[in-house]
């Protein structure tokens, strides 16, 4: 289980474009990774938008907003072109994100139980290290929460 303090897991993936992305690439930068279930779900459309509509902020500050879902690169970009979301969307197909952050596990709705991706996001900073965990997002708020962890609100 990963912890404030933690070196971020390195990983190496596609985005929505099928460009390759690799998260020291963006060493010397901080990033807010958030990870969520499903492109195009009321929850999820909610988070993203919150970070859309924060953007320009997020860019001023020099904070680098991630999405992260198994989904793949196709439904990544119908899912941006849709809300117009200005960040990447990282496609995680295999899992390997998602396991390495700790995020992929047990859910449950409407009494059935089933595997998926807990809502949840880390704070990383210019050194590669997590400073921020949020176990509990508030999906209408959070770019707002983001950004006060960060120290820019």
């Amino acid at each position: 289980m990963l912890k404030e303090g933690d070196k971020a897991p390195a990983f190496t993936t596609t985005n929505q474009d099928g460009k390759k992305v690799r998260l020291s690439e963006y060493k010397g930068k901080r990033v807010a990774l958030y990870f969520y279930s499903k492109d195009d779900t009321p929850g999820c459309t909610k988070e993203a938008c919150s970070f859309r509509d924060a953007d320009d902020v997020f860019r001023k500050k020099g904070i680098v907003v991630l999405g992260v879902s198994i989904d793949d690169e196709k439904s990544h970009q119908k899912f941006i072109s849709k809300y117009q979301l200005p960040f990447d969307l990282l496609a995680d197909s295999d899992k390997s994100i998602v396991e390495a952050y700790g995020v992929w596990g047990e859910k449950s709705m409407y009494g059935k139980k089933y595997m998926g991706t807990h809502r949840k996001t880390f704070l990383i900073d210019e050194r590669g290290k997590i400073v921020k965990i949020f176990d509990k997002v508030k999906v209408a708020e959070h770019a707002d929460e983001v950004l006060e962890a960060f120290g820019e609100k």
